[in-house]
């Protein structure tokens, strides 16, 4: 499966990656040519680019040799996908503004073609409102992302920025070559909550002690997944916030990677408004004070003391919105004795609308199972559903909501 694939390359430390991409690239058979943003070329050598890709390197948008052709226009359209990594936030706001400032921004607004971004920025850069308006404006312009990843950065952060790895990025770019690569004018969307904004929270956070270390809930964020398919099967146009899990994203869903619980209330305010907010992730209550920026060594003292802070109360912050708060703000549950007492209650406390509890404790499968009993707690009463599969549980969810949203309106 050959293809001819252009490689734009913008600035930022992950730039060095785009070296490994293109010699892969060229293992599997795949012709490549690539665009340097000026940022790019201060991090690696167009020499380097060039020795790889078996091409000469372009760059600049007024070349006279090259413009005469309109080559551009010429590399855009020969090309059977473009991909962009390092994708830094300057380039991907040029995308999304259409803007044609330089050649990699120019490409990107002259072309039909199918574009995957590989983002790669400061954890605070990607989680700002503005990079995340942008990201959507460009998935709904049928732009496709991988990544960001998770983990620590050259600026000493950690967290969601990270750019995808070689192999991830060849996956994903395989994957959209087997479609058709040309952007298809998006059709309008069908279903009960059609035209709807659904915004969840899957997963668990993790919150780090050290670089390897971090505390965290048990959670595979399979029913927070399985409800962000269900809600996009009925329509709705459906923002995930997740938490590390090892599931694959619900096709149609834009995912958001997140790793600690203040990393998931800023994606989550990002998210918003919203119709409804639902909060599936298994949030952890604390995290660590001061986190340590080496591995803790066991001493002959004992264990290190650990400071613990709690984390903030998505839920509750959402549920106590005053202006913005969505129609439906829905909780879980995860209780490991008297689970409708406790949902009870913890409706009351949150002050929001619904709360799904469940029973987690001993002997419960529910915790990386594939099935759930649930027990659906309103101001009307307590509804005890049998044992469904966690997408069943998902879909009849959802439904509820619907009804709810429509009843609300």
């Amino acid at each position: 499966m050959a293809k001819n694939i252009l490689l734009i390359i913008s600035g930022g430390i992950a730039a060095y990656k785009a070296l490994e991409l293109i010699r892969r690239l060229r293992e599997r058979g795949h012709g490549v040519r690539v665009v340097m943003s000026a940022a790019a070329g201060e991090f690696i050598t167009p020499l380097s680019v060039a020795a790889l890709s078996g091409q000469p390197v372009h760059g600049d948008l007024f070349s006279l040799t090259e413009e005469a052709a309109m080559g551009h226009i010429e590399l855009s359209r020969a090309a059977d996908l473009i991909i962009v990594a390092p994708a830094s936030a300057d380039l991907i706001a040029k995308a999304a503004q259409g803007l044609a400032s330089d050649l990699a921004a120019t490409l990107l607004l002259a072309t039909d073609t199918r574009v995957l971004y590989a983002p790669s920025m400061n954890v605070r850069m990607w989680l700002n409102p503005a990079t995340q308006r942008n990201v959507a404006v460009l998935r709904q312009d049928g732009a496709a992302f991988v990544g960001p990843g998770d983990g620590a950065m050259a600026c000493g952060e950690f967290g969601p920025g990270r750019m995808a790895e070689v192999p991830e990025i060849i996956a994903a770019a395989e994957a959209l070559l087997e479609q058709s690569c040309k952007i298809a004018l998006p059709t309008a969307a069908s279903g009960p909550l059609a035209g709807r904004h659904v915004v969840i929270t899957s997963g668990p956070t993790h919150e780090p002690i050290d670089p390897v270390r971090y505390i965290a809930n048990r959670s595979s964020g399979r029913q927070g997944h399985a409800l962000a398919a269900a809600a996009q099967a009925a329509g709705a146009r459906v923002t995930l916030v997740s938490g590390p899990v090892a599931l694959p994203p619900p096709s149609g869903v834009h995912v958001v990677g997140i790793e600690t619980a203040r990393d998931m209330l800023a994606a989550t305010s990002i998210a918003l408004p919203a119709d409804i907010f639902i909060a599936a992730a298994a949030v952890a209550d604390w995290h660590v004070a001061h986190t340590g920026g080496h591995k803790l060594k066991k001493v002959v003292d004992g264990p290190p003391h650990l400071t613990l802070v709690e984390n903030p109360d998505i839920l509750a912050t959402v549920a106590g919105m005053r202006e913005g708060r969505p129609r439906l703000v829905i909780g879980f549950a995860a209780e490991t004795e008297q689970v409708i007492a406790h949902g009870q209650a913890k409706l009351l406390r949150k002050g929001c609308d619904m709360i799904i509890a469940n029973d987690v404790g001993a002997g419960s499968d529910v915790m990386g199972g594939e099935s759930n009993s649930v027990h659906v707690i309103s101001a009307a009463g307590v509804d005890s559903w049998p044992k469904l599969d966690k997408s069943e549980v998902a879909r009849r969810l959802m439904a509820l909501f619907a009804t709810k949203l429509q009843d609300a309106t």
